[in-house]
């Protein structure tokens, strides 16, 4: 004869009450593991949120600084014309952070989409929120104030991909 789950479980728990216990206290047991599988589901269901969220966070970061990279690398001439805090650092330095800001492009992105070392998602994400903190730094140094609140911005929006891949929502 077989069982259905639901009827498995009230004689497991009628079982584990024995005959002398009340009815009462397999239903309070029976309740309270449908409250904890709610409970899951409802973590469940927040853990995916949170990992959609990270992820369209992750690509929009990756098209911005994927942009700035290229134009830092390819590009540096034409951009930097009338741009004084171009010249906070010299032309090399600028293109080192160039390329370092396409390999973070890609440390943020593929680690986590083939599941193959998704720590260095976390670790592009940091080092773009270090950066940002280098730009805020050129910025207020040549009194620009909307590169500073931009940098800023970035600069959260990278360390909170980097606390959120690590502790939020980990790829794994």
């Amino acid at each position: 004869m077989s069982l259905s789950a639901d009827e498995a479980l009230q004689r497991e728990l009628l079982r584990a009450c024995g005959p002398e216990q009340d009815t009462a206290q397999a239903q309070n047991m029976e309740r309270a593991r449908g409250e904890t599988a709610l409970r899951a589901d409802a973590e469940t269901g927040k853990m995916h949120t949170m990992n959609i969220l990270l992820w369209v966070l992750q690509v929009l970061a990756a098209l911005v600084y994927g942009a700035s990279g290229v134009m830092k690398v390819f590009m540096f001439d034409k951009v930097s014309e009338g741009v004084p805090s171009f010249g906070a650092l010299p032309r090399e330095a600028w293109r080192a952070l160039g390329i370092l800001e396409l390999v973070c492009v890609v440390g943020l992105i593929v680690p986590a989409a083939f599941h193959w070392q998704p720590s260095l998602t976390v670790v592009a994400a940091t080092v773009l929120a270090l950066e940002s903190l280098v730009f805020i730094w050129v910025h207020i140094k040549y009194r620009e104030v909307p590169p500073i609140i931009m940098s800023g911005v970035l600069g959260l929006l990278m360390a909170f991909i980097a606390y959120g891949r690590m502790v939020l929502a980990p790829i794994l």
